[in-house]
């Protein structure tokens, strides 16, 4: 098993294990959007706390599969304190190295997230989090799939 195959299993059990910001809507979040995986089941809300166009404070509630609640484990640590500008680059890139249809430009420790294309029915449980984050901050309604 290669040591990147090994650290994505690991960080993957353990943010589904011990997600970071779960169950948590940030008091003054002023950014919300709902993500539902119809298919699988995974069912997400994302709330944002934005001032002067940064990330003040990111949480998330709902159910999910270990790659979907890993996903947005890692999203909500990566997301604290940056730009909207710096949120949107971040999906961009993240996005892209997740379906591999782009490069993934700068991701920092979210690279571990590449293992999900060994199982390529499982990135639309990893992308779920990062859409719903993205309806959120350009305040969209409705539900969020990736179906």
């Amino acid at each position: 098993m290669s040591d990147l195959r090994a650290l994505y299993e690991e960080v993957v059990l353990d943010h589904n294990r011990r997600p970071r910001n779960f169950q948590k809507r940030p008091a003054g979040s002023n950014h919300h959007a709902h993500g539902y995986n119809p298919v699988c089941g995974d069912d997400f809300t994302v709330h944002l706390k934005v001032e002067d166009g940064v990330i003040k404070d990111v949480g998330f509630e709902g159910a999910g599969c270990a790659i979907s609640t890993a996903s947005a484990s890692l999203m909500t640590e990566a997301l604290q304190g940056k730009t909207v500008q710096e949120a949107e680059t971040l999906f961009k890139n993240v996005h892209n190295l997740l379906t591999q249809e782009g490069e993934s430009g700068e991701v920092g420790k979210l690279k571990v997230l590449a293992g999900v294309h060994e199982y390529p029915a499982r990135v639309k449980c990893a992308t779920l989090p990062w859409h719903t984050l993205r309806a959120a901050l350009h305040d969209e309604r409705g539900t969020v799939s990736t179906e």
